[in-house]
C-alpha cells in the first residue's frame, strides 16, 4: 500500500505538465532498475487516476491488469497462443547444433550479455599465479627443450631434432594433461598454456608438436570420457610417449561442418559372436598422423542389423581409438601447411575391422562423440592456440623495441620516429591485452568450468590480434624480417601465422557462427529457454521465459537510452582512479548490446543465421568488452600500477575503438523491418557524435613506444614467460645484449651532451673525435670508453642479416649451420 500511494502521490495533481513529468521520471526509474511488472501495473493505475480517466478505461485497466499479473490467466489466455504463433518463426536448432549448445557452461559473457554486468562480482573471478613447483618446471625441464629446439633447423630439416623428441618424451610433454595416477603431469590449464607459450616464443614446430596431444585428442577424451580399461591400459603410453596420439576429425566435405562427415563405422557380428566395427575414413589436415601410433577417430556409426536394439540404424556421430598398425589404417604421408615443418597429414582408413571396446567410452559412448567433441574443443580453444599466439607477440615486444633502439637512420635510433613509434606502441600494448586475456580465461578453465563462447572467443581473437602483432613488427624490422636465416626471429611466424586462423575452428565461422550464435543462446538469459521450451511444448516454461524476456528488453532499452545519454555515469564502477571510466562505459556498452541483440534475435529471427555479418558484428562486440575487461582484471590483479597506465589506457582505448566500429557498421546495416530507417539514421548519427571510442591517442602510443624501448623491470614483466637463450650467439641473445649494452652507452653518452651544454665540450656532432675528447678531459674514463665501443661492435653485428652462397641458396649444398641460433 505504502508503494502504491507513493506512487499515486508522485502522478496526483492539479497540474497536468507536474503530473506527466513525474510520470515520466517514475517510468525512467523503473525501466532502469528493471522493475517487477506489478510495480508497472500501479505505476499505471496511479498514472491513470493522476490523469483522472474515467471508470469504464479504469475498470479496463484492472482487467488487463490482472490477466498479465495472475501467472494462470496469462499462461492460459495469452502465453499459451503465443507460443503456437511463434513455433514457426523462431530459429531451428539441429541436434549437433543443440549438443554444441548445451556443451560446458556460461561464465563471464553471462554478465555481459545481460545489460548489467556486476563487475564487482567478476573482479572477483581468478586470475591465477604460477607456484613455485610450476617456475621449476617452466625453468627446468622446459628449458631444456627449448635449448635443444632451432627452429633454423628445424626448418631445413623438416623435422625436430632426435635430441628433441627424446626430451619431449622423457620430459612427458605429450602427456601434460593426463593425470599423475596415470604416469603424467596432471598440469593445470595455465600451466599447459604457460608452456605452449614458451616452446611458441622459440619454435612453433616444438610447440605444435606438444600442443595438439594435449589439447583435443586421444589423452583428453580417455581421461574424460574412457572406461577405466581404456585408462589403464592407454594413458601411461601416452603420458611415457611410448604412444604418439593424433585425432582425426577433418575431410575434404567435412570441417566446420561435422553433418558433413563421409566417415562410417558399420556395426556387425563376427564369426565368434563379438560385436565389431568395420570403419572407412578419409581424414586430412590431422597432426602428427603420419607418425602416430594410436589414432582418434571421429565417425557415423551404423547399426543397420539393430544389434544395439536401439530401433534406430543411425547411431551417430561417435569416436574410436585405433592402433595405426591396424590391416587397412593409411598413415606416412604428410600435406606441406605453407612450409611450416610440423606433421600435419592425411589418414585413410580401408575397411578397417576393430571391437566396440575400442570405441571411447565403450558402447555406452556410441553415438557420444559430438558431444565429447564440443565439450573437450571447449576448453582446448582457451588454452592452446591462444597461448602459442601470446608467446609469438611477446617475441615481437621483445625484438622490435630492441630493434628500435639499435638500428639508426639519419644518426638516431628509429624507435625516435613517431612513424616507427606508433606500430611499436601497438605491439606493446597488445601483447599487454593479450597476455591479460590468455591469464584470464585459464583462470575460468582452471575453475573446472568449460565456456564454450569465452573460448571461442580467446581463440579467435588472440589469432587475429597476433597476426596484426606479427604484421606491425614486420613494418618494424623491415629488411631484417624478410631476410630468412639463423639471425632472423619473425619471418618463420610470419609465415605460418595463417595456420592458427584455420584450425580448432576457422575464425571466420568462429566470429559469425559460434561466438554470437552459441552466445545469444547459451548466454542470453532467456533466448535458449524460449527455443527449448517451444520445442518441448512447454506452455508453463515459456510462459516464464518469455515474459522474463519482456522485462529483459524493457529494463535494456530504458539503460542503454540513459547510459547512453550520460555517458555510463549513471553506473558505478567497482574501483576508483583512471580506470573507474571504463568500468562505466561497458555497463553502458553492455546495455546497448543486449538492447540490439534481443532485436537482431526478435526482427531476423529464424533469417539471422545467415545473416553473418550482422552475427559477426555483434560477437565484436561481446568480444571487445570480455577482451576489455580482462586487460581490467589485470590491472587488478597486478596490483594497479601506476608505470601500467598507458598500457591499460591502450587496451580500453582499442577495445572501445572496436566496439564502436562494430555498432556503427550494425546501424548501418542491420536493416530490422521497419526499423533500418531509425538505426541507419538517428541512431547511428548520435552513436557516431556520442562516440564509445574513437583511436588510441598518439599520447599513449608515445607512452608505450618509451617504456618498452627501456632496459628495466616493466619491459621484462611485458615480455616475461618467453624462452631466453644464455648461449652467447643465439638470435635473440645476440639482439638482446646489443639492446642492453646500447642502453647503458646511451647514458654514458649523456654525460658527454650535458658537458657540451656546460661548454665542457664543443657543440658538433656527436661522433668518435668528441667521444675521445670527453675522454681527454676526463669527462668520461677508458672503462666507459670501452663500452661505447663495444655498444656500438654489438650494434654492427645486430643489424646484420644471413647470406648464402649461391649453390647454397638452390639446394646443391646444405646451408650453413645455424650457428646456434
Amino acid at each position: 500500500m505504502e508503494i502504491f500511494n507513493a506512487l499515486y502521490g508522485a502522478f496526483l495533481g492539479d497540474n497536468l505538465t507536474w503530473t506527466i513529468v513525474g510520470s515520466v521520471l517514475v517510468f525512467l526509474a523503473l525501466g532502469y532498475v528493471g522493475a517487477r511488472l506489478w510495480v508497472w501495473s500501479l505505476a499505471l493505475a496511479a498514472l491513470l487516476i493522476g490523469l483522472k480517466a474515467p471508470l469504464p478505461c479504469l475498470s479496463l485497466y484492472i482487467v488487463l491488469a490482472a490477466i498479465f499479473n495472475i501467472f494462470l490467466l496469462r499462461r492460459l489466455l495469452i502465453s499459451r497462443p503465443l507460443m503456437k504463433l511463434m513455433k514457426g518463426f523462431m530459429p531451428k536448432i539441429s541436434a549437433t547444433e543443440r549438443v554444441a549448445l548445451e556443451a560446458g557452461v556460461v561464465w563471464v559473457e553471462k554478465d555481459l550479455f545481460s545489460g548489467r554486468p556486476n563487475f564487482g562480482k567478476l573482479l572477483n573471478e581468478p586470475y591465477p599465479q604460477l607456484t613455485l613447483e610450476e617456475k621449476k618446471f617452466l625453468e627446468g625441464p622446459l628449458n631444456d627443450l627449448c635449448e635443444s629446439l632451432n627452429d633454423w633447423e628445424i626448418w631445413q630439416n623438416k623435422d625436430i631434432s632426435p635430441k628433441s623428441w627424446d626430451l619431449i618424451k622423457k620430459g612427458k610433454f605429450l602427456g601434460m594433461i593426463v593425470s599423475k595416477k596415470y604416469g603424467g603431469l596432471g598440469v593445470s590449464n595455465y600451466l599447459a598454456s604457460s608452456v605452449l607459450q614458451k616452446l611458441a616464443s622459440r619454435s612453433a614446430t616444438g610447440c605444435i608438436t606438444v600442443m595438439v596431444p594435449n589439447s583435443l585428442g586421444p589423452a583428453e577424451l580417455i581421461s574424460h570420457y574412457g572406461t577405466q580399461k581404456q585408462k589403464d591400459e592407454l594413458l601411461p603410453k601416452l603420458a611415457s610417449g611410448e604412444h604418439i596420439p593424433c585425432f582425426g576429425l577433418t575431410e575434404p566435405t567435412a570441417g566446420s561442418d561435422a553433418g558433413g562427415m563421409k566417415a562410417t563405422g558399420i556395426l556387425f557380428k563376427d564369426h565368434d559372436g563379438s560385436l565389431k566395427i568395420k570403419m572407412n575414413w578419409d581424414k586430412r589436415w590431422i597432426t602428427l598422423a603420419a607418425i602416430s601410433t594410436l589414432l582418434g577417430i571421429a565417425f557415423k556409426l551404423k547399426d543397420p542389423d539393430n544389434l544395439l536394439k536401439t530401433g534406430n540404424s543411425e547411431i551417430g556421430i561417435t569416436c574410436a581409438l585405433i592402433p595405426s598398425n591396424l590391416p587397412g589404417v593409411v598413415v606416412g604421408r604428410r600435406h606441406d601447411p605453407i612450409s611450416v615443418p610440423f606433421y600435419n597429414c592425411p589418414t585413410q582408413g580401408h575397411d578397417v575391422i576393430i571391437p566396440v571396446d575400442y570405441i571411447v567410452g565403450g558402447l555406452e559412448g556410441a553415438g557420444r562423440g559430438w558431444q565429447m567433441l564440443m565439450e573437450c574443443l571447449a576448453a582446448g580453444r582457451g588454452v592452446s592456440l591462444p597461448a602459442q599466439s601470446v608467446g609469438g607477440v611477446k617475441l615481437c615486444t621483445r625484438v622490435a623495441s630492441a630493434h628500435c633502439v639499435i638500428r639508426k637512420q639519419f644518426g638516431i635510433s628509429i624507435g625516435n620516429f613517431e612513424g616507427v613509434r606508433e606500430p611499436l606502441g601497438r605491439i606493446a600494448g597488445l601483447t599487454y591485452l593479450m597476455e591479460a586475456n590468455r591469464v584470464f580465461t585459464c583462470g575460468g578453465l582452471d575453475k573446472g568450468i568449460k565456456p564454450p563462447v569465452i573460448t571461442a572467443i580467446a581463440k579467435y581473437n588472440q589469432t587475429e590480434l597476433g597476426r596484426k602483432v606479427l604484421q606491425d613488427a614486420m613494418d618494424v624490422v623491415g629488411g631484417q624480417g624478410i631476410s630468412r636465416g639463423p639471425r632472423n626471429l619473425l619471418a618463420n611466424m610470419y609465415i605460418g601465422a595463417p595456420i592458427g586462423i584455420t584450425v580448432e575452428g576457422a575464425n571466420i565461422l568462429t566470429r559469425t557462427l559460434m561466438i554470437f550464435g552459441q552466445g545469444a543462446l547459451r548466454a542470453h538469459p532467456y533466448a535458449f529457454k524460449e527455443v527449448d521450451s517451444i520445442d518441448k511444448k512447454d506452455s508453463k516454461g515459456f510462459d516464464q521465459a518469455f515474459w522474463g524476456h519482456v522485462g529483459h528488453v524493457v529494463r535494456n532499452s530504458f539503460r542503454a537510452v540513459l547510459l547512453s545519454v550520460t555517458r555510463g555515469l549513471l553506473t558505478s564502477a567497482p574501483v576508483g582512479g583512471p580506470t573507474s571510466k571504463y568500468y562505466r562505459r561497458l555497463s553502458w556498452t553492455s546495455a546497448s548490446f543486449a538492447i540490439l541483440a534481443d532485436l537482431a534475435m526478435g526482427g531476423l529471427g529464424g533469417t539471422l543465421k545467415s545473416r553473418q555479418m550482422v552475427t559477426g558484428r555483434l560477437a565484436d562486440i561481446l568480444s571487445w568488452m570480455y577482451l576489455g575487461f580482462s586487460a581490467l582484471r589485470r590491472y587488478e590483479a597486478e596490483g594497479r600500477r601506476k608505470e601500467d597506465l598507458p598500457l591499460i589506457h591502450f587496451a580500453m582505448q582499442y577495445a572501445f575503438t572496436e566496439i564502436q566500429k562494430a555498432f556503427d557498421g550494425l546501424y548501418r546495416n542491420i536493416s530490422l523491418p521497419g526499423l533500418g530507417w531509425f538505426f541507419a539514421g538517428p541512431v547511428r548519427l548520435w552513436s557516431q557524435l556520442n562516440s564509445l571510442g574513437n583511436g588510441v591517442s598518439d599520447k599513449v602510443l608515445n607512452q608505450i613506444a618509451t617504456l618498452i624501448q627501456k632496459d628495466g623491470e616493466q619491459r621484462d614483466r611485458l615480455t616475461d614467460g618467453i624462452y631466453y637463450s644464455k648461449t652467447v650467439g643465439d638470435a635473440l641473445n645476440r639482439i638482446d645484449t646489443a639492446f642492453k649494452t646500447i642502453s647503458q652507452a646511451e647514458k654514458i653518452l649523456g654525460k658527454v651532451k650535458q658537458a657540451v651544454k656546460a661548454r665542457q665540450l664543443p657543440k658538433k656532432k656527436m661522433g668518435p673525435s668528441l667521444i675521445k675528447e670527453a675522454v681527454e678531459k676526463g669527462i668520461l674514463t677508458q672503462e666507459e670508453l670501452a663500452l661505447i665501443q663495444k655498444a656500438e661492435e654489438l650494434r654492427n653485428d645486430a643489424i646484420k642479416v644471413d647470406d648464402f652462397s649461391q649453390d647454397e641458396y638452390l639446394g646443391k649444398i646444405p646451408l650453413k649451420r645455424a650457428e646456434n641460433a
